[in-house]
């Protein structure tokens, strides 16, 4: 659990001074906003700041306390509070407006800080034991939202209001945030090598390979990246946490193994597919039915033209579309991408009305022309005539006479 920011309240001012606020009526306890990222770097540092300051609806006007942290801190002067800062926190804190106050090092300042080490051992006993079990990063931070708004709603002791209740009266005191973004991420340059990735810090991430031998810009945020070229976004992974790792994306390599599809079985881009989920056993079964029927290559490249349909196609309508194929035993592209159409078009149909043939029940395939027949509406055009062609033909005929004529005289 990496964001921890304690807005701890001394008066009417919302602030983390040096010293411990002192017990008073006006003393209305912390409004804590945790966040949880892959990452510890500086990204980390910056996104949770921004979250926390739009939960909370303002800045500080106060100073806000700060640990040592080597986002924040360069070097240490001793142990007075001089501190040497980061350039890149200098101008996040400048673009918002934050005056940092820094705990002393050491002993002398474990005093400093206890407030925030408290809150965040409530947070730890109270909803992270035992430890949540949830598929994804985003669903852990929902939950810790909804763990936050729960704890705005208790009493502190005896108090008689609640945090939220105390909190509202703060809040015309923030100083606004600014309306212009500031850039969180951490923006890299780096060459597309030979085998379509780039390295960004200590793990390789793929691109597509049309980018091979060029530069791209990557920005590096805590728990993903993106990566654009010429402003366009190409690519997205979600950040590695170990280092010398690898993250491919099988779309991003189609274009080569349709060409060489005698390296897709052994891709390792196929292997990661498979771990994510992306490469399921109905992708399998209707690979194995397309290689038993038209052979190795020409099977494994009717699959991988499958695969460039998710290009258009949402997953949950090519896997339909594929059991459906399957079960009918058509094993061609052409007839995977009519079924995911007929499935789109089912969904898009009003609750009520009839599914087309095939979408629910038996599978069939239904071929374009049949489509045709059945979608379009009458055509009540009288048939085409050639009346008009036959007169220029007598009159051909006729000159022709005429001149056999003046040749036998």
């Amino acid at each position: 659990l990496r964001t921890r920011h304690e807005y701890r309240t001394t008066g009417l001012a919302l602030a983390a001074t040096a010293d411990p606020p002192k017990r008073s009526r006006l003393n209305t306890g912390p409004k804590a906003v945790h966040r949880v990222f892959a990452s510890c770097g500086q990204e980390a540092f910056f996104e949770e700041h921004v979250h926390a300051l739009r939960t909370l609806g303002g800045v500080p006007r106060s100073k806000v306390r700060y640990d040592n942290l080597k986002a924040a801190v360069a070097r240490v002067l001793g142990l007075s509070r001089a501190r040497v800062e980061a350039d890149r926190w200098i101008a996040f804190r400048s673009h918002f407006g934050i005056e940092s106050f820094y705990c002393r090092p050491g002993i002398e300042g474990a005093h400093e800080k206890g407030g925030v080490e408290g809150q965040i051992g409530y947070f730890r006993r109270n909803h992270f034991t035992p430890v949540p079990e949830v598929e994804s990063l985003a669903e852990l931070n929902e939950l810790v939202e909804q763990r936050d708004l729960r704890d705005g709603r208790r009493r502190i002791g005896s108090r008689p209001r609640t945090i939220d209740e105390y909190f509202e009266v703060e809040r015309p005191l923030l100083m606004p945030l600014p309306e212009e973004l500031f850039e969180t991420g951490r923006l890299f340059n780096p060459r597309v090598d030979r085998y379509s990735q780039i390295a960004v810090r200590t793990n390789r991430f793929s691109v597509p390979v049309r980018l091979i031998g060029k530069r791209v810009r990557v920005v590096l945020h805590a728990s993903h990246l993106v990566v654009y070229d010429r402003n366009v976004e190409v690519a997205r992974h979600e950040r590695l946490i170990a280092k010398g790792g690898c993250r491919l994306v099988l779309d991003h390599y189609l274009e080569a193994l349709i060409r060489k599809p005698g390296a897709f079985p052994g891709a390792t881009a196929l292997e990661q597919a498979r771990s994510a989920g992306k490469f399921t056993p109905v992708h399998d079964a209707w690979w194995a039915a397309a290689v038993k029927a038209h052979g190795d290559t020409a099977g494994t490249r009717a699959l991988i033209e499958v695969l460039l349909l998710g290009r258009h196609v949402s997953h949950e309508h090519l896997v339909a579309s594929l059991a459906m194929a399957l079960r009918a035993g058509a094993l061609t592209a052409d007839a995977v991408a009519l079924e995911a159409r007929k499935v789109a078009q089912a969904e898009d149909e009003p609750a009520g009305q009839p599914s087309p043939a095939g979408a629910g029940g038996a599978a069939t395939v239904t071929f374009l022309h049949e489509w045709r027949l059945v979608h379009l509406p009458p055509d009540t055009r009288p048939l085409p005539s050639v009346t008009h062609y036959d007169q220029l033909l007598r009159r051909r005929r006729a000159s022709g006479g005429e001149h056999r004529e003046g040749e036998a005289q």
